[in-house]
């Protein structure tokens, strides 16, 4: 086995370990009930306001609660999209490595 081989092997142990955790998935979760809690406090927030006759400080705190669930629920989303296409990549470039390596070849399947 020569040494770019070697190197091949080494990159693509690497590039599977990283691709292990996939981040990507923790942070569209966290989007996403952020999201659906924003959704269901905001509603319960807007009920208040509508039936109040004097808005009550549990609205306004309703209020700030399901703005910043929303704005969190926004941020992750982001950065999970940004987390993705990086996962991608490198999803990508591991791809290749197999290749160069004869990893998923038909013939080299014991048998």
């Amino acid at each position: 086995m020569n040494a770019d081989t070697q190197n091949h092997r080494e990159q693509l142990e690497r590039l599977q370990e990283a691709l292990s955790t996939r981040q990507s998935t923790l942070l569209f979760a966290h989007a996403g009930l952020s999201f659906v809690v924003s959704l269901i406090l905001g509603g319960a927030t807007a009920k208040l306001f509508w039936d109040s006759a004097k808005t009550p400080y549990l609205a306004w705190l309703g209020l700030v609660a399901t703005m910043g669930l929303f704005v969190y629920g926004l941020l992750r989303l982001r950065k999970g999209r940004t987390v993705l296409a990086d996962e991608l990549a490198r999803y990508e470039t591991m791809l290749e490595l197999r290749r160069r390596l004869g990893l998923d070849e038909p013939v080299a399947l014991p048998r």
